[in-house]
């Protein structure tokens, strides 16, 4: 599993490694029935202590995201309902866009300056919203 974690972020590394999961089953590199590494493991690939994945692993549970089964391992629960899901992309757009702000802030970029970045990705990645607007 491949986690990226920015430890000069601000952000907590336990909310980090919640984060990227919630992204990878958002995007659907993890799938419903797809089993987690364990704690220890995880932990050792991504050289961190095994109780901020412990941590992390916590809330993803309490969540409702994953399920531990003691002896047979973590796994990613069912497809969740829609409202669950869409909660699910909001919560993951939220933690990219606070990532992304922090790493262009620390460029000394002004908020003026990222909108209107912001505003020139959206309308090259979406032209065609751009020509029903006209």
């Amino acid at each position: 599993m491949n986690l990226e974690l920015d430890f000069r972020s601000g952000i907590p590394i336990y909310l980090q490694v919640v984060d990227r999961i919630k992204e990878m089953i958002a995007d659907g590199r993890l799938e419903p029935g797809n089993q987690l590494p364990t704690v220890r493991a995880l932990a050792f690939a991504l050289r961190i202590n095994f109780n901020t994945v412990a941590r992390a692993y916590r809330i993803l549970d309490e969540s409702g995201i994953i399920s531990t089964q003691q002896g047979r391992g973590t796994y990613i629960m069912e497809t969740p309902q829609p409202e669950v899901s869409m909660a699910l992309r909001r919560e993951v757009v939220e933690a990219l866009t606070e990532r992304y702000l922090a790493d262009v802030f620390r460029l000394g970029l002004d908020p003026e300056e990222i909108l209107r970045t912001i505003d020139q990705q959206v309308k090259k990645q979406f032209p065609e919203k751009e020509e029903g607007k006209q």
